[in-house]
């Protein structure tokens, strides 16, 4: 499987070109949002917040959204993960929420994905690296992944392609 790193950010979400979706990890305590999720909204001229403002999609554990991007990103679609709150995320249950992520895009036959590994509460950048890799990476059945992702944790990642 290709692994590349992107940055976080604006130019990092312009590199996705040919990226069937983006996998959006939201908690449920993360207003403004933050990271890929916040530059995301920005793109999508709000829409992601009107969502969660809404209440339609809160980002609690197991909540599922699958937004169009209607082309104001290089990509189709994103399919938004609800993560409960970030203060209490664990090794454990971030294992969890990514495990589950691969499972929804190999059932909806996603060939390449995006995604920003949420970090906060116990989880560092090691824990983020290690999730990738033990419950991500052996669910996720396409034949790409771009981690947008700051320079520490994109060093954690061995065999990457940059």
């Amino acid at each position: 499987m290709n692994v590349t790193a992107h940055e976080i950010g604006f130019e990092g979400l312009d590199t996705l070109a040919g990226v069937d979706a983006l996998c959006l990890f939201v908690a449920e305590d993360d207003r403004p949002l933050p990271g890929t999720a916040g530059y995301v909204d920005w793109r999508l001229c709000g829409d992601l917040s009107r969502v969660l403002k809404a209440e339609f999609f809160t980002g609690v554990k197991d909540d599922w959204l699958l937004l169009p991007t209607d082309g104001r990103l290089p990509f189709p679609r994103i399919f938004a993960v609800g993560m409960g709150p970030r203060k209490s995320l664990t090794p454990e249950a971030l294992g969890k929420a990514l495990a589950s992520a691969a499972r929804v895009l190999a059932k909806a036959k996603v060939e390449s994905v995006a995604l920003e590994i949420p970090g906060g509460g116990e989880v560092d950048e090691a824990a983020q690296a290690a999730a990738l890799q033990q419950h991500f990476l052996p669910g996720f059945k396409g034949k790409r992944v771009s981690l947008l992702a700051d320079k520490g944790l994109a060093r954690l990642l061995p065999g990457r392609k940059s």
